[in-house]
């Protein structure tokens, strides 16, 4: 009967134990937004440009539950980093061209010195870009995707580069590394949704740091494990219905080759909204010149 007995307390604490996590993963978490901070030395970085403060944002993937509201909360917490940029890697939408509408308002009141900058991800393709790049348009968010767009301070230049979807085939690194050929030197940071581009793109020598989304940092990731299980686990085994391109560099910050690579944990939710041991990301990346 002792032994019965223990066996109930150890399967009832088990079960209290995982409603209680279930609820922290699905009403916690995904609203505790962390702002991470990140320092990188870029060789190529001028002078000029030494403190250079980027806030990193991706995958707002408006629905339902990331509504402008939410979005308008995130904006509020960006503003109060002082960027003077912000990149924006792709996915804002998430499977209907109904909450388009939602981003103009709250992307419209960044304030950053320099602007805002941004390329699509695959969700944006497979819902209507074209109605994404209207709506970033009219919020002032200037699209780089396939594109350079310099910025210059003191005769110093700093590349802001983009690629456009890599998953949905829209990339065209040969139309960027073009547009920096006419360009004078200088630091070249890229913006690629894809994180696992950066084999591809570091292997050109001409960018110094990539920043990337999409792979949500894996979503759910089990405690005391280094690297980000679920989304990426299932991407690894060939489930055809995780997104492929996120599991080399699926949260964080990486060295591949010359460059640096960060991975953005995304602000939204894909396929069921859960987020555990892997909150929400804001990263705000200042850049040093040697």
């Amino acid at each position: 009967m002792n032994r019965r007995g223990t066996h109930w307390r150890v399967f009832l604490g088990a079960a209290v134990a995982g409603a209680g996590l279930f609820l922290y993963a699905r009403y916690v978490e995904p609203y505790r937004v962390a702002v991470e901070r990140v320092t990188l030395t870029l060789p190529r970085l001028a002078p000029p440009f030494d403190g250079y403060r980027i806030v990193h944002i991706s995958d707002f993937h408006l629905d339902g539950w990331m509504t402008p509201e939410r979005l308008e909360r995130v904006v509020n917490l960006v503003n109060e980093q002082e960027p003077d940029l912000v990149a924006i890697t792709g996915d804002f939408v998430a499977v209907s061209v109904d909450y388009i509408s939602g981003l103009p308002g709250p992307l419209g009141r960044f304030e950053a010195s320099d602007g805002a900058v941004a390329v699509l991800g695959n969700h944006d393709h497979m819902n209507d870009a074209g109605a994404v790049r209207r709506a970033l348009s009219s919020a002032g968010v200037v699209e780089v995707s396939n594109d350079v767009r310099t910025l210059r301070r003191d005769g110093a230049a700093l590349h802001l580069c983009g690629i456009d979807s890599v998953m949905e085939g829209y990339d065209r690194l040969d139309e960027v590394i073009e547009a920096l050929d006419d360009a004078e030197p200088g630091c070249a940071v890229l913006l690629a949704h894809e994180p696992d581009f950066a084999d591809e793109s570091a292997a050109t020598g001409r960018f110094d740091l990539q920043l990337s989304g999409h792979s949500h940092g894996g979503q759910v990731r089990i405690p005391f494990l280094k690297t980000p299980y679920v989304v990426p686990l299932l991407s690894r085994l060939g489930f055809s219905f995780v997104p492929p391109l996120i599991y080399e560099y699926p949260s964080g910050l990486y060295e591949v080759g010359e460059m640096y690579q960060y991975t953005n944990r995304g602000l939204g939710v894909i396929y069921a909204r859960f987020r555990l041991n892997c909150r929400p990301e804001v990263t705000v990346l200042t850049l040093r010149s040697p």
